[in-house]
């Protein structure tokens, strides 16, 4: 089996006040865009005709016309981002657009109209038709929505649940804390980007949560398997050596899904195209998050609230590196 990076003794954890800098940092900016966002567009995020409904039209061609073309001439009408879709034969196509006007009547007309008269100049009058044309309601209700994100909670607690049962509650915390960053830090990436949130990039999203969850989950695993051979290193020395120890094993998985996901950025696409953004930037928070914010929550948490007595274990060698915690705690935890 191919080995890289085999043996290493990299302190991963020492810089970790810096790391949490940056990210705190990156997560502000994010918040900061969704805060402009809202009031320049009315929305903090940019939302697909999957949550907010829109003008559906039916197309029929004379001759099969290429689905790039299509979606080209959509796109410079005004409506960037629309769903076109194959509709039966290969002549027969479908169209989803944002609605634009105040009334529902009104903005299906002026859509529809700004849509055709774009393809005739296209492909020709004679050549395209527009079969019907209506109303679409958001796929995505506010009922849906709600239920979507009381699911991620509920995965979570379960996730926290499971690892306090299999591991012990510390490791379940820092694994849901590291979870939590990960959110945050992709909300952030949205809104920076700007990536239109659709049913897809919601997909990529959970994606990413289990990516990352299973990514601490296997350092912990390590660390906890390291704690049971050695009972007088520190929970410092540990950690950082379950880090190491599945370095090879992260980097062959990290490098092997990243060029999967690069080659979905670059030739898949349009419409794939925010899933691998979400994708690409997952892999890296999450596995950000699995060194910098688990590991370090995982030691404070050992300082916070120490073991009994009977198990209790040097956490750190050197205090001065120690994430910050009361003086009389980290004296009676490194007893």
């Amino acid at each position: 089996m191919l080995r890289i990076l085999h043996g290493t003794k990299i302190d991963f954890v020492k810089p970790w006040r810096i790391a949490v800098g940056i990210t705190i940092a990156f997560i502000a900016i994010g918040f900061i865009m969704l805060g402009v966002h809202e009031a320049r567009y009315g929305s903090a995020l940019a939302r697909s005709i999957e949550f907010t409904g829109g003008t559906l039209m039916q197309l029929q061609f004379q001759q099969p016309p290429d689905v790039g073309q299509i979606r080209a001439t959509v796109d410079a009408a005004g409506f960037p981002g629309s769903e076109i879709q194959q509709f039966g034969t290969d002549r027969e196509f479908t169209v989803r657009a944002a609605t634009q006007g105040d009334e529902a009547g009104h903005a299906v007309e002026s859509t529809a109209k700004q849509i055709q008269t774009a393809l005739e100049q296209k492909f020709g009058a004679n050549d395209m038709k527009v079969v019907r044309t209506e109303i679409i309601g958001p796929r995505v209700g506010q009922e849906l929505t709600r239920n979507a994100a009381l699911a991620i909670l509920i995965s979570l607690g379960v996730t926290l649940i499971y690892l306090a049962f299999r591991f012990e509650w510390r490791f379940g915390i820092a694994a849901v804390i590291a979870t939590g960053h990960d959110l945050l830090s992709t909300l952030a990436f949205l809104a920076i980007m700007r990536i239109e949130v659709s049913l897809t990039v919601v997909a990529a999203l959970l994606t990413v949560i289990g990516y990352s969850l299973n990514d601490t989950i296997i350092i912990f695993d390590r660390v906890r398997e390291d704690l049971k051979k050695n009972r007088t290193d520190s929970l410092y020395v540990v950690l950082n050596k379950a880090i190491n120890e599945t370095l090879p094993r992260s980097i062959l998985t990290h490098v092997t899904v990243a060029l999967a996901t690069l080659s979905l950025l670059l030739f898949a696409g349009e419409v794939i195209r925010p899933f691998s953004w979400i994708m690409l930037f997952g892999i890296v928070t999450g596995t950000f998050s699995s060194i910098y914010i688990a590991g370090p929550t995982l030691l404070w948490i050992e300082h916070r609230w120490p073991r009994p007595h009977g198990e209790r274990r040097p956490v750190m060698h050197n205090p001065a590196t120690t994430p910050s915690r009361p003086a009389g705690r980290a004296t009676a935890g490194a007893r």
